[in-house]
This record gives C-alpha cells, sequence and structure tokens, in this order.
C-alpha cells in the first residue's frame, strides 16, 4: 500500500488510522471539516474537494459520522422519534460516506487492489439487532450498509480488485462515545487503528460488499 486517503481524519479514529498507515511509510492524505472545510452532507463540498485530489489511492477510509447531533440522543424508545433527528442521522451517517464514495470512484485504481472502507456500526445490523431503541442511528448505519453493498457490486464491473466493505470498529473510547460509554469496555482509538487495518490487510475482492468487525469477523445484514 502506497497511498491512503482519510476522510474524517481529525476524529479520534481517523486520527490514529492516519498516524499508524504513516509509521508504515505510507503517503497518506487526510481530510476533515475541522482542517480542510470538507462537509460530507453537501455534495458540492464533496466534489469540490476529492476534485482537488491527484492521483490513485490503494485505501480509501470514511471515518465520520455520529451519535449524537444537535443534542438529539439516541431514542430509548419509538415515541422519542423525530423526523428532524432521523434526517440528520441520515445525512451524516449514511448519505455523507454515500457522496465520498461516488466522488471518490475515481481516484481508486483500477488495475491492482484498492480498498474502499466506511465505517458503519454493529448496532446498524438488523440480525444482530436484540436490544432495540437507537432508532435514528440504527436506521442510518443500516441504509450506509446497503449503500456499500449495493456500490461493491457495481465498482466489481470497473475495478476488478477492489474491495468495498463496511466495518464495525468496536466500541472505541472518543468523544463520539464518551456518554455512552458506562459499564462497557472500550479500546483506544490507536488500539482500533491497529485492528482495523489488520482486517483491511486481509481482505481480498472475493470479500467485497460484505460487513465485518474489528476482528475481521463477519456481521450479519
Amino acid at each position: 500500500m502506497d497511498r491512503a486517503l482519510i476522510i474524517g481524519a481529525s476524529g479520534g479514529i481517523g486520527t490514529a488510522l492516519a498516524a499508524a498507515l504513516a509509521a508504515r511509510g505510507v503517503d497518506v492524505t487526510g481530510l476533515s471539516r475541522a482542517r480542510d472545510g470538507l462537509d460530507v452532507t453537501d455534495e458540492g463540498s464533496v466534489a469540490a474537494t476529492l476534485g482537488r485530489l491527484s492521483g490513485r489511492y490503494d485505501l480509501i477510509l470514511v471515518t465520520t459520522g455520529a451519535l449524537e447531533i444537535d443534542g438529539a440522543r439516541p431514542e430509548k424508545a419509538l415515541r422519542e422519534v423525530t423526523a428532524r433527528a432521523m434526517m440528520t442521522q441520515f445525512a451524516l451517517n449514511c448519505i455523507g460516506p454515500a457522496l465520498v464514495l461516488k466522488h471518490a470512484v475515481s481516484l481508486l485504481p483500477r488495475e491492482r487492489r484498492a480498498v474502499f472502507a466506511a465505517l458503519s456500526a454493529r448496532v446498524g445490523s438488523i440480525g444482530d439487532n436484540r436490544a432495540g431503541g437507537w432508532y435514528s442511528y440504527r436506521t442510518a448505519k443500516a441504509a450506509l450498509n446497503q449503500v456499500i453493498r449495493t456500490a461493491a457490486i457495481e465498482l466489481a464491473r470497473s475495478h476488478r480488485e477492489a474491495v468495498c466493505v463496511a466495518l464495525h470498529p468496536g466500541t472505541v473510547a472518543t468523544r463520539f462515545t464518551e456518554k455512552y460509554l458506562g459499564r462497557h469496555p472500550s479500546i483506544p482509538p490507536e488500539t482500533a487503528a491497529a485492528h482495523l487495518l489488520s482486517v483491511i490487510d486481509g481482505l481480498t475482492p472475493a470479500e467485497t460488499g460484505l460487513f465485518f468487525d474489528w476482528q475481521g469477523k463477519r456481521v450479519p445484514w
């Protein structure tokens, strides 16, 4: 792997991934809203920012996302669902990565292996949902998983060596999760980055369109 593009590089996991890749000698380009004004929910911003890049990237990782947006906490019950909260969750956690993928296809090489990965979440799994709640976040991540699955089918027609996957990073101790960790065990971003890169290293084109956790185990849709 020679070049990597990290979307959301100012966040906890994004920063750790960029550092881990740089330590390997990979040429890393990091983009974020805080540093570069990239708003993944605005297609004009995505198109303009990615349009300024040149060359091909062996790895494109989308690490953007949020569990709580504009003070709207994950719903514990159906009565707490609001249209606004659900729409903002979809905008950031599903539409954003979809727009990045749309405009990043031209940055992926056709003649060799390349990986496009977006951070999803196990709670976005319909088959693994046993606790309920968190309607907006769960649904947005489930929709992201469908985007990845569908895009992988299309991408395979033009980029036969490409791998397009959704990844669950585990419970990572960042600002993203600090209010919700409770008694749940968590890992630092640096550990999460090492796990994710280990999974990415082992992926083959035969596994494109799938959903994996930080251990490399498939997560049910």
